[in-house]
């Protein structure tokens, strides 16, 4: 598990792709380093990834075929910049909110707006997972816990980035037309699921009612 409070962005010095396979390097700091060991979990850009091997800060990750096909993994290129967070341990303050680096799949930013030192970004999704998505509620974009602005039911909502995000992510260096992978907060879907089916299954049972009285 994250916290979706992201330690930075840290470049990308190795890429090699194979059928069905993406084997990339990244360089940690030092800080970040220390302690992962194969089997580690870290969050890259959002995407939970298990360590490969290590040598000195450089750490390296494999992502699937089904990574690949659902995340912003697939475009990684050399030099690239990737937001990382380690997992949270037992006793570690969740500065943001649970996230759990399983990424639903990825939104589109649709629109941009700088001032001053904020950035609100419109992020443009698929309309059905907008009922899960509320304002004020919790969303993780590229691994960092947002709050959500204003949504539109038809399939955007925004996000209003301070100078910290900005420092930590690479949403401010984001433009309309690119990706970021999108996790939805996992108590928000529980929540309205269980809703959902209950009505569901009451209406059942008075439709059921009425057609045998």
């Amino acid at each position: 598990m994250y916290s979706g409070i992201m330690r930075g962005t840290f470049e990308v010095t190795r890429v090699e792709r194979k059928p069905d396979l993406l084997t990339y390097e990244v360089e940690l700091s030092e800080e970040l380093a220390e302690g992962l060991g194969p089997g580690a979990s870290v969050s890259i850009d959002g995407v939970c990834q298990t360590v490969v091997s290590r040598s000195g800060n450089r750490v390296t990750f494999d992502a699937i075929q089904e990574t690949l096909d659902l995340t912003t993994l697939d475009s990684l290129e050399l030099g690239d910049r990737v937001a990382v967070e380690r997992s949270t341990k037992v006793g570690d303050e969740i500065g943001g909110h649970d996230v759990a680096g399983h990424v639903i799949g990825t939104g589109e930013v649709a629109e941009v707006h700088h001032e001053g030192d904020v950035c609100d970004l419109r992020i443009r999704v698929p309309k059905e997972w907008m009922n899960y998505i509320f304002k004020k509620g919790f969303i993780a974009v590229d691994g960092a816990s947002m709050t959500v602005g204003e949504i539109d039911r038809e399939g955007s909502f925004e996000l209003h980035l301070i100078p910290e995000t900005l420092r930590l992510t690479n949403l401010g260096r984001k433009a309309p037309g690119d990706r970021v992978n999108i996790e939805l907060d996992p108590r928000t879907v529980a929540i309205v699921d269980t809703v959902e089916r209950i009505l569901e299954e009451r209406f059942e049972r008075e439709r059921e009612a009425v057609g045998g009285s």
